[in-house]
């Protein structure tokens, strides 16, 4: 990191202690590197004049042009109450270092931020007075946005705060620069307490509060307190008003607008480049230790130039490792002829993440019996995908792909009854091999949406503008005793991103090659 802690460090923070109280004094006992500054008035001084201007040219985002319409269902949804989302804070990954920031899903939905916008940051929807002009012209909430404001030359914080400091973490987006980027008011998060107290209470006409309560305990105890205080005071019926609140946000994801899909085709368009670059390291990485993590760098070096970092963490799954669902640990060695799955989604800087599941065979082309298993899962998800209609429900999509694998199974002698035994709810025997779901919501999250409810998520049909990942897999573990040795540490999984239109499904992953010639002639292009 940046500074190194020397014996006349200890000794000037010692002097600065006695002489200077300030901000650190209860950490007088402990060391903090970023407390070993000077902080005489002289140095102060001179750090606020002789800088130069930067003020940063702003633009609005593309999603500033979306946001009003999401923030006017969102108000309709909960009239006459007090909206907040917050940003969250960076979270720690040891001592004094933290993960690098990702605002909440909620948040990012409702002001259109993506990136690293903005850590702390709330978003508040202000119900409208009934008699006001705003609620003549039809509008239930105005909303407003809390942020510190810059930390540039012209403030101390400049160089003494290391959250907000520009010296600290370069030029940031203060109050006008947010307002100019989503079109939303912005003023300082100083002001954010009194805002959300205003007028709450349990008489009619008074204001409630609900919060995205997961997202910044801080600002929940905020809202807490106030609810307390006036007359909300059961915390079960306080939880639940927000559960419903987060859920309502959730459901509101499922139908992408015409941003959010092109957003969705620029991350799987990454994700390609993503893999592509994992297939020239290849040829090279075989047999070397960790060579797993070596095309895990391949792949998140480019998630970093394409976007903003990898929408999840990436899997690199050879040999045996590939029928462990979530293998992540990536240690592995990749040796020739084995089978090597790989799943990878980069997220673009809005925020919305590809998630793409390949196998490949390592030396560059399958075996008859690796293309037996491989066309299996090939067809399961095909299967899937023609299942996929509008008014069709995720159920379908689960049912055809697992009738393909079922099918497989016993056509292979593996399966112990027969294909509709094993289908029945009864049976389920085929779900050792595929325990897991082969569909999910795509969007902002991985797993987007995963707050709905059960009847508006799995149970409900798939509309237009929805986008969904098709994903069955054949897992055989290496200590599976029920199957012939030959399909013992062989996982292999599809995994493709769907849209659905009025006219029905589409690969909008469709640029990356998945049948068995085409893969083979991919990893041919790739190794020249």
């Amino acid at each position: 990191m940046s500074e190194a802690i020397t014996d006349k460090d200890r000794e000037y923070e010692a002097m600065e202690r006695k002489t200077a109280p300030g901000p650190d004094q209860a950490m007088s006992d402990r060391v903090n590197n970023r407390s070993l500054r000077p902080r005489s008035e002289a140095f102060k001084e001179f750090m606020t004049t002789g800088w130069d201007d930067n003020e940063p040219a702003i633009e609005p985002l593309e999603s500033s042009r979306y946001t009003p319409a999401r923030l006017e269902a969102l108000g309709r949804a909960f009239p006459g109450e007090r909206i907040v989302i917050p940003a969250g804070q960076p979270k720690v990954r040891s001592n004094d270092c933290d993960y690098a920031f990702r605002p909440d899903t909620t948040f990012s939905y409702y002001t259109g931020l993506g990136e690293d916008y903005e850590a702390g940051a709330v978003l508040v929807l202000n119900p409208v007075d009934p008699d006001s002009a705003d609620a003549k012209a039809g509008r239930t909430h105005v909303p407003e946005l809390f942020v510190a404001p810059r930390a540039n030359h012209y403030t101390q914080d400049f160089f003494m705060n290391a959250h907000y400091g520009e010296y600290w973490v370069g030029p940031r987006a203060g109050l006008k620069e947010m307002t100019a980027m989503t079109g939303i008011e912005t003023n300082d998060i100083a002001q954010l307490a009194d805002v959300l107290g205003k007028d709450v209470g349990a008489e009619a006409g008074a204001v409630r509060v609900r919060v995205i309560r997961e997202a910044d305990p801080q600002i929940t105890k905020m809202v807490e307190d106030i609810r307390e205080a006036n007359g909300f005071a059961d915390p079960d019926g306080n939880t639940a008003a927000d559960d419903k609140l987060h859920e309502f946000a959730a459901e509101a994801r499922m139908c992408k607008d015409e941003y959010e899909v092109r957003e969705m085709r620029k991350a799987v368009a990454a994700t390609k480049h993503g893999f592509d670059n994992i297939l020239r390291k290849l040829p090279a990485a075989l047999g070397k230790p960790r060579s797993e993590r070596m095309l895990e760098g391949a792949f998140n070096a480019v998630s970093r130039e394409e976007g903003n970092e990898v929408g999840y963490d990436t899997i690199i799954a050879s040999g045996a490792h590939a029928p462990i669902l979530h293998w992540m640990r990536n240690t592995g060695t990749v040796e020739s002829g084995e089978l090597l799955l790989i799943d990878a989604g980069v997220e673009v800087n809005s925020l919305y993440t590809a998630d793409i599941t390949r196998t490949f065979p390592t030396n560059g082309r399958f075996t008859d019996f690796q293309k037996k298993l491989y066309q299996a899962v090939l067809d399961s998800q095909q299967a899937g995908f023609e299942a996929a209609r509008p008014g069709a429900t995720y159920s379908d999509i689960h049912h055809a792909c697992m009738r393909v694998i079922a099918e497989r199974l016993h056509d292979w002698g593996i399966l112990p009854v027969d294909v509709e035994e094993s289908l029945s709810p009864a049976g389920q025997q085929h779900r050792r091999w595929l325990a897991c779901g082969v569909a999910h919501h795509l969007g902002l999250d991985v797993h987007d949406c995963a707050q709905a409810r059960y009847e508006s998520y799995q149970g409900a049909e798939i509309r237009p503008g929805m986008v969904f990942t098709i994903e069955p897999g054949l897992y055989f573990r290496e200590d599976d005793l029920l199957i012939p040795p030959e399909y013992r540490g062989i996982g292999i999984r599809i995994e493709d991103d769907v849209l659905m239109t009025e006219h029905g499904p589409e690969w909008i992953s469709a640029g990356i090659p998945k049948q068995i010639d085409d893969v083979e002639a991919w990893m041919a292009d790739m190794a020249e």
